[in-house]
C-alpha cells in the first residue's frame, strides 16, 4: 500500500518517569525522592516500560504502510496536517480529544498503551489492534463516530475549537465581568466564568456543574433534577454561569441554555486583564479575553471522526 506523500502522524506524551527525570534530573534520584515518601517508585517504572512497549508496537507497524511522524502533543497546536493523513493518539482520554480539535476532517485513532491502568470512551485500541486498523483505515473500509466541536472566535480573528468544552472567565480567583447576549437578549454579569460543553463534553465539566445543582435543589427539597446528556455528534453546545452574582449592577437569569446553529451566543469581556478563553482544559493554548474583545461561540463547522 503506497501512502506517497501522506503519513501517519503518531502523538505521544510524556509518562510520569519522564516527567520525574526532568524535575531531578536522573532516575535515581527521581527513585529517592518517590521512596523518601513512601511510595512505590516500580509502578512509575511499569507504566513507562509499558508505555514505551506500546508505542514501538504502533511505530514499527505503522512504518510498514506509510511515513511516520512522531510528535510530542505539546507541539500539535502548531502541527500542519495533511489533508489525506491518519492520525493515531497513544494516551488518555484527554489526549485524545486535545488532538481530535486539532484536525479538519483526518481520521483518528485512539490507542490504549495500558488497557490494566486507563480506560475510557475514546480509546477504542490497543496497540496489536494496529496491524488490522491501519490497513482499514487506508483502504478506508473502517467505521468511525462523528464527534460534534465547538467554535469560538473572536472579531479580530482569532479561533479556538473544543471537543469537550470551553471555559470563559479570568485566570485568577476573582469574579469575572463581561456582558453575555443571548439571542437577542443581553445582561451584564459577574460570575466564576461560562462553561460551553458539546455532546461529547457532557460527561466532563458539565457533569460537575449538575451535580451541584442537585445536590442543592435536593437540600432545598424541589425534587429531582433530571439528567442532561448528549450524544456525541448533538449539534447543540450547553452553556452554564458558574456562581453568577446578582448586584445593583449585574443579573443573573441568563444561566443555562442550548446552543443550536439557530442561536446566537456573544460575550463581551469587561476584565481589564487576566481574561480568559480555554478549551478543553488546555490553559497554554488560550485567547486573551480582555476589555472591549466581542466572542462569538457556536457550533463548529468541521466535526471529529473517531476510529471505531
Amino acid at each position: 500500500m503506497v501512502r506517497g506523500m501522506n503519513k501517519i502522524v503518531i502523538v505521544k506524551c510524556d509518562t510520569r518517569l519522564e516527567e520525574l527525570k526532568r524535575r531531578y534530573n536522573t532516575i535515581e534520584q527521581a527513585r529517592f525522592y518517590i521512596e523518601h515518601l513512601g511510595a512505590d517508585f516500580e509502578d512509575y517504572m511499569l507504566e513507562h516500560n509499558n508505555y514505551m512497549s506500546a508505542l514501538e508496537t504502533v511505530v514499527n507497524t505503522a512504518e510498514k504502510y506509510a511515513r511516520v511522524l512522531e510528535i510530542d502533543k505539546n507541539y500539535i497546536p502548531n502541527m500542519l496536517f495533511g489533508k489525506e493523513d491518519i492520525v493515531i493518539a497513544l494516551g488518555r482520554d484527554g489526549m485524545v480529544a486535545n488532538v481530535m480539535k486539532y484536525l479538519d476532517g483526518q481520521p483518528l485513532i485512539g490507542v490504549n498503551p495500558d488497557y490494566m491502568r486507563w480506560e475510557g470512551d475514546l480509546l477504542k485500541f490497543e496497540a496489536g489492534d494496529m496491524a488490522r486498523i491501519i490497513p482499514q483505515v487506508i483502504a478506508g473500509k473502517y467505521n468511525e463516530k462523528r464527534v460534534t466541536m465547538g467554535k469560538a472566535e473572536t472579531k479580530d480573528g482569532q479561533t479556538l475549537y473544543a471537543v469537550n468544552d470551553f471555559f470563559i472567565g479570568i485566570r485568577n480567583h476573582t469574579s469575572a465581568r463581561y456582558h453575555i447576549c443571548y439571542n437577542g437578549k443581553l445582561e451584564n454579569q459577574s460570575s466564576s466564568g461560562i462553561i460551553i460543553s458539546t455532546g461529547l463534553g457532557m460527561t466532563g465539566w458539565h457533569k460537575s456543574v449538575m451535580a451541584e445543582f442537585r445536590g442543592m435543589a435536593k437540600a432545598f427539597g424541589l425534587g429531582e433534577v433530571p439528567d442532561v446528556s448528549g450524544e456525541w455528534d448533538t449539534d447543540r453546545l450547553i452553556f452554564q454561569v458558574r456562581e453568577p452574582y446578582p448586584s445593583r449592577f449585574t443579573r443573573a437569569d441568563i444561566v443555562y441554555g442550548g446552543i443550536t446553529r439557530e442561536d446566537t451566543f456573544t460575550i463581551t469581556s469587561d476584565m481589564a486583564e487576566n481574561g480568559v478563553v480555554f478549551s478543553d482544559g488546555i490553559l497554554q493554548d488560550a485567547i486573551e479575553f480582555t476589555s472591549g474583545m466581542c466572542l462569538k461561540v457556536g457550533l463548529a463547522d468541521r466535526a471529529g471522526r473517531l476510529v471505531v
